[in-house]
This record gives structure tokens, sequence and C-alpha cells, in this order.
């Protein structure tokens, strides 16, 4: 949602292995807490997401004109993601998809003729609509449906179809704000629509569903061209709103700017802004109980959780109330939170109760450094040690979503085979889950202006539109990838093995977590600027983790497994004897010793087994 902001060679084994060579066991330390782990027992909790943006994962059209309709550039439906499509998806070892854009939301296109009211385009970002802007909780997109008054049931017919190839389903529930225009079309017999029964005379009352600005009419931002060169439907520069409610980003003015979330309303959760914040919770404010029965209504739909957005723009009391009442309707559904603020990640997760919030602030924008050859390995190092420590199970891990640039584009990294180390180290830090944006295995660049989103790195979220290295794996349904480079298909393959260890191995699942840079880092050829290396380890399995994020810079290090760490694993220190290495990420035969070639880009996942 963070996006609305905007209105503007794979790894080698090389070299003969020689023996590992254990740190000289020195005197005994203090009895401190060891500043390489933590005390933290993983949960086994790595789902393995998809996440894929409903309106475009199927689209078979190549035109990508700028600002164009429907009809034009074409728009990927439910029914696109056929048998097949889930096969291929689930083959790259994924356990969840994230249907992303479901929920009806405002847009330019014209459904009245299927009872659906006209949006205006003055209040619309994009030809084709913000998926955060929401129109009717309790519908979903026309957009999406090949028969538009049967788009619900093809959506059931898709969680069906998910849950059929043994995968689970996740959808936005977007609770902070809901497009101007809201009004609930397919709600249940006795349900009041959101703000029916607000008192639109009062700035705030706890029972409103939204904020007012009694006696203000709400104000088109100046300058704001919805089509760019093009006209839009109704676009005057005017929209009639009195009084004008305040808007998604927490901004009370009639006068939003058009950088503001201006064709969104905040809705109220009993926070009175005015008066410093106030908190009004008890009785249970109206708009908590509205939300909650559209949870369980979609609940009811056989979803298998949520992705929250902007979860932290809504009170954490809220969260506290609203999980545990939906999970006493489904006790196994997952709350994902979208957050950005590490200092809160506790209170949301013992609090709130959510399963997962996003690792954005800490992790991928370390990596994110990384790959651009900006940053060193100290980011990662903080964020286990100190961001997340003590609940990393509970942190979802990625390095693209419709929110970040792509990594192939040219305002991240260019290069799609950058995200190799950072990938690996995405997957295999911890026991949480890990993400895939579609397009990302296969290097979508996000070139070219689409319409509003313009040519800012990202794939659109605003506008129809063809996703072309995706279409090219897509194959006009076909979904077999057989017009994707040999890099292309190289690129895939990395992701599809580094998945399914992720997935499978018991030590990254459940492992403990023991890092190796202090071990290390007096290595003549251990640069620790682009080195990182760990342990993840159970009883049963133990295995060494090394990436190289250099981009032209090959190492080769006699790697280190100190007295700690062995210790740690259960394991004596004799190993040179004892154990060969089997990479499990790239294949290729046991190594009877830790010192190969670390070429540039790579990752290697090494099990420790007895001879």
């Amino acid at each position: 949602m963070k996006h609305l902001l905007l209105a503007a060679g794979l790894l080698t084994l090389a070299a003969p292995a020689l023996p590992v060579k254990p740190v000289p066991v020195s005197a005994p330390r203090p009895a401190l807490a060891d500043p390489n782990t933590t005390d933290e027992v993983p949960q086994d909790q790595k789902l393995v997401i998809y996440q894929l943006m409903t309106r475009l994962f199927g689209n078979k059209v190549a035109l990508n004109k700028p600002y164009g309709t429907i009809a034009e550039n074409g728009c990927g439906k439910f029914n696109d993601i056929t048998d097949k499509a889930l096969d291929e998806i689930k083959a790259l070892g994924v356990s969840h998809v994230w249907y992303t854009g479901v929920i009806e939301h405002a847009t330019m296109t014209d459904y009245t003729t299927q009872g659906i009211p006209a949006d205006d385009a003055d209040v619309v970002k994009g030809r084709a609509g913000s998926p955060y802007a929401i129109k009717d909780y309790y519908d979903v997109a026309p957009d999406l449906a090949v028969v538009v008054k049967n788009r619900m049931a093809e959506y059931e017919a898709l969680i069906g179809r998910t849950h059929a190839h043994g995968l689970k389903v996740l959808m936005d529930f977007i609770p902070n704000h809901v497009a101007r225009a809201y009004k609930s079309d397919a709600k249940p017999v006795g349900v009041v629509d959101l703000g029916a029964a607000d008192d639109k005379t009062k700035a705030f009352t706890p029972n409103n569903n939204y904020y007012y600005l009694p006696g203000k009419s709400f104000v088109v931002p100046a300058g704001y061209n919805p089509l760019g060169p093009l006209k839009g439907p109704r676009e005057d520069g005017k929209y009639a709103e009195l009084p004008a409610k305040a808007t998604g980003n927490d901004v009370f003015s009639e006068a939003p700017t058009v950088n503001d979330w201006f064709e969104t309303v905040k809705l109220n959760y009993g926070v009175d802004y005015a008066h410093g914040r106030a908190l009004h919770f008890s009785p249970v404010p109206d708009t908590w109980k509205k939300m909650r029965d559209i949870l369980v209504f979609w609940a009811g739909k056989n979803v298998d959780g949520f992705r929250c957005d902007m979860a932290e723009m809504v009170p954490v009391e809220f969260w506290a109330y609203v999980i545990p009442e939906v999970k006493k309707v489904r006790p196994d559904i997952v709350f994902i939170g979208e957050a950005y603020s590490a200092k809160e990640y506790k209170t949301y997760l013992d609090k709130g109760h959510f399963d997962f919030l996003y690792d954005k602030v800490g992790l991928y924008d370390g990596l994110r450094r990384l790959m651009r050859d900006e940053g060193t390995t100290e980011d990662i190092t903080k964020v286990w040690q100190q961001e997340s420590r003590g609940f990393s199970s509970h942190m979802l891990r990625f390095l693209e979503n419709h929110d970040e640039q792509r990594i192939a584009s040219k305002d991240f990294a260019t290069d799609p085979f950058r995200a190799v180390p950072a990938m690996t180290v995405t997957a295999t830090l911890a026991s949480g889950p890990v993400m895939l944006y579609f397009g990302q295995e296969v290097g979508e660049p996000a070139h070219g202006s689409e319409g509003f989103s313009g040519e800012d790195g990202r794939t659109t979220i605003f506008d129809y539109w063809g996703v072309p290295e995706h279409q090219k794996w897509l194959n006009q349904g076909k979904f077999d990838g057989t017009k994707l480079s040999p890099d292309q298909q190289k690129l895939r393959d990395f992701y599809r093995r580094l998945l399914t260890l992720a997935g499978s191995s018991e030590a990254i699942r459940r492992g403990r977590f023991y890092e190796l840079q202090d071990a290390n880092n007096l290595g003549k050829q251990y640069n620790q600027r682009h080195l990182y290396a760990y342990l993840r380890y159970t009883d049963h399995q133990q295995v060494l983790v090394v990436v190289n994020f250099s981009p032209d810079k090959a190492y080769r290090p006699d790697l280190i497994i100190s007295p700690e760490a062995y210790a740690a694993m259960g394991i004596p220190t004799n190993a040179t004897a004892v154990y060969t290495y089997q990479d499990l990420l790239n294949g290729g035969e046991p190594l009877l010793g830790l010192n190969q070639v670390l070429e540039p880009l790579s990752a290697h996942v090494y099990e420790l087994r007895r001879k």
C-alpha cells in the first residue's frame, strides 16, 4: 500500500577441497551470552509464499499502451490461473499463494450495465484503479471475472482449485481506508454499510466509521491528471463530498495534495486525532465490529490467511480484538501484517496476535544495499542480533513485492542474478516465511511507463498491463516457459531449487542459528563486506550457508567453524576426519573440506554428513 505514496553466472564448485581448519581451543571464556547466536527456539513456520497480482498474472495481451483500457491492454482473470499454472507454481516449492487485488476497488472501467456504479476519475488512481482503494468489502473486482455476474463464483472456484493442488490461499485485508465512493452492493442481509449510520455533524465520535470535516467540501488536488493527456470518465476536477472526510494517510484536511492517498478515506477505530489521539475503545467501536464481520465473511470462503495492509495505521488494540475473534471461526487462519516500525514489532506480535510481520526496514533494506554493492553484511547481523531477536520465526522475508522495485530494474540492481546470495539469505536465515513476487523468478525488469505509475522500477498496480518477461513463461496460457532465454531458465531453476530446499530442509525449517562472521573475519580471503556465513542446525541435520555478494570478485577462504559453533551443534571439533560437506543447493560431489572458490554472486548450502 505504501506504493500509493508515489503519485508521480549462477553457482559453481571449483578447486580441490582442503580440510577444515578449526580455530585453536583457547582459554575458557567468561560465562557470557554467545554474541554469535540467540537463545530463540525457532518455530517451524516456513511458509513459502508466491504473490501474484491477479489482474496481471494471466494477462496474455502484449500491446502495453500507456493509459490503455482493459479492451486495449487486457486483464488477467481468476480463470487464467489454471491447473497447469498452479502445478508450475507448486513446483517452485511454494506452499501459499497470495492473490493480490481481489476485493472490489474503484476503477475507471465502466460496469454500470452490470449494476455497479461508475467511479469518478478525479478520485481514482490509474485506469484500472488501486486495489487498495476498496469500493465494496463484500465483493470481488469485476475486472477479474470472465462473466461479471459470476465473479464471486469464479473466485470461489479459484480457491477450490488452489486447494486441490495442495496450496493455501492468502488474500488482502485493507483495514485503514476505503475508496471515497465506498458503497457495498453485495453486503449480506442485515449488514449496515460503512458510514450509513454516522453522525456527519461531528468531526469525531467513537461509533462513526469515518472522520469528518463539518461544513467543508472535499477539494480534488490541484493539477491531478487522472489519465495524463487523455480524459478520464467524469473528469472535471471536482468530486462531491460534503462534509469532506479525512484522507487515508491521516490527512485531516478537505484539500489533500496529489502526493497523498487522496482517493481514499480514513476509517475511524476510536482514535481521536484532534485531541491528542485520545483512545475510545470501550465499548467496542462500531468499525471494529464491521471489520470483524468482513474478515469472518472471507474466512467463510475458505481462504487460509490475510495479508493486512498498513497494519500499524490502525491501533494494535483492534488487532488484539479481531484476530482472536476470527480464529474462533478458523483457528488455523494466518494473519500477516505489513509493518515498517521495528520498535513496534514485538507489540504487534504479542499484543496484536499477528502470526507474521514484514521484515522490510531490516533485512530487505540491508540486502538491497548489498545487492547494489553499497552495504555490508553487518546489516544482516543487526537484523538477527537486534531487530528481530527472539522472534525471527515470525518475520516474513522477501526481495520483491508489489510495493518494491524489481531487482532487475535500472532503479534497483539491473542484474537479476544479484538476487542469488540475497535470496538465499532471505530464505534460509530463519524459520519464518519467505515470499516470491511473480516475475521475480524470470528477472522481470518493469521497463516502461504504464500510465499512472510512470517509470519507477515497479510493476504497476494501477494500470492494465502485460508483464513482458513473465509473459514469456506464461506463453499464452501454456505456462511452459519455452519462450524464456537460457539465462531466465537458469534463474528460475535457482529459485526452484532454493525454495524447495527452504521448504524441505529440517535445519532451515526449524533449526537454530549460529553466525560465523567472527570465526572467519581475520581470514585473508574472507572479506566480510561481501561474504556471509552461518549455520542452521537441529539434532538431526546441520547445514552451513555461505554467500558472496560481490558482483565481480571471487574469494577462496579457509572457512572456519569455531569450537563454540561445533559445541552448539553437539559435534566434536575433529570434524575434518568425520564429516563431508554436501551442497544441497547446487549438487555436485561431497567436499572433504571447506576451501573452495566462492564465485561472484554465489551461494552454497552445505549439509554436514558423517562419512
